[in-house]
């Protein structure tokens, strides 16, 4: 799937917002639906099929995460969160139930154009049971087949445990995955609380794949929710 005539269902109350969201994402080139209302999302979603959907927490029926949650249950499409909910709780909440990203209000256009294109390449890439070959994100290069990992053209070793931290970040690239996501897939639901392995292992790793370990800039810290690997580049 491209962008340029991607269509994005905006669910959103206020009128302001509505109104400058039509125009910017119209600008970009999206077909833009809009619902005022949690009721009106699932009558656009069954009608219309989006490619995206921007939600807001706060709505006159109802609450977003919750909503999220159930519609997590059927279907698959990107959610990404725009709320003034500025909370770390709920961003966390967030991104459990379902949300493929979360933005909080006021942000920028741009940061928000680049969030859904973020989104639509990972629905519209492989299936997560299909690992790509090579992935290489500046200086770091993995080749899943292989399990070999390469930084700045040297072979580096990894414990069993990062190996699995970094493919996991890697397959999600440009998605913030929480603490209790990443605990869930590397440690197995019975370490959900579990948080501080997640911040041991990421240290350890940066310590072997950044070039500077204290400012990372492949594996971005997203404070109190947890971690957002850059995107790869293209081969």
């Amino acid at each position: 799937m491209t962008d340029v005539g991607a269509t994005v269902l905006m669910v959103e109350d206020e009128p302001q917002v509505r109104r400058f969201l039509r125009v910017a994402l119209g600008t970009a080139g999206y077909i833009v639906h809009e619902a005022a209302t949690l009721a009106a999302a699932q009558v656009a979603v069954r009608d219309g099929a989006p490619a995206v959907i921007l939600l807001d927490l706060g709505l006159p029926d109802g609450d977003g995460i919750a909503w999220t949650r159930q519609f997590r249950t059927h279907a698959a499409t990107p959610i990404i969160v725009i709320s003034a909910r500025g909370r770390e709780e709920d961003k966390v909440n967030a991104l459990d139930a379902g949300a493929n990203d979360y933005l909080t209000k006021p942000f920028g256009v741009r940061e928000l154009l680049a969030r859904i294109r973020v989104v639509l390449r990972q629905s519209s890439g492989p299936s997560v049971d299909v690992e790509p070959d090579v992935l290489r994100f500046d200086r770091l290069e993995i080749d899943v087949a292989k399990h070999r990992i390469v930084v700045a053209d040297a072979e580096v070793h990894l414990t069993p445990i990062e190996y699995k931290l970094l493919v996991l970040l890697a397959r999600n690239a440009g998605r913030v995955l929480t603490h209790r996501q990443i605990l869930k897939d590397v440690w197995g639901n019975a370490h959900g609380t579990e948080s501080h392995h997640v911040r041991v292992h990421l240290a350890e790793l940066r310590k072997k794949i950044e070039s500077n370990p204290a400012q990372p800039r492949l594996i971005i810290t997203e404070p109190g929710v947890g971690y957002r690997m850059k995107e790869p580049l293209k081969l």
